[in-house]
């Protein structure tokens, strides 16, 4: 199984979350994902979409640093993703 297959999938719920916490529209996130802004009012109203646009929207929104919790006994969440390294302040280096 590759990576995309193994990839965790954004839920509508999700979906909507992850755009309150960018401050995104619909259709900001619909330019990210190349996809319609259609389309995901469609998806985050419950209603299924084709798994390669799915993949555009997860991936668009991980790729603005967004992760997803899947269900773990506490519902499905979403967070913003920890930074891999700090910046070093301007003139630190």
């Amino acid at each position: 199984m590759d990576e995309m297959s193994r990839r965790n999938l954004v839920t509508p719920e999700q979906c909507r979350g992850a755009r309150g916490m960018l401050g995104w529209s619909q259709d900001r996130l619909a330019e990210a994902a190349h996809v319609s802004r259609t389309l995901i009012a469609h998806f985050e109203g419950g209603n299924s979409i084709g798994h390669n646009n799915h993949l555009a929207i997860s991936m668009a929104l991980e790729e603005a640093g967004i992760e997803f919790i899947p269900e773990n006994g506490g519902g499905d969440g979403v967070r913003f993703r920890k930074p891999r390294s700090k910046p070093q302040p301007e003139g630190a280096r």
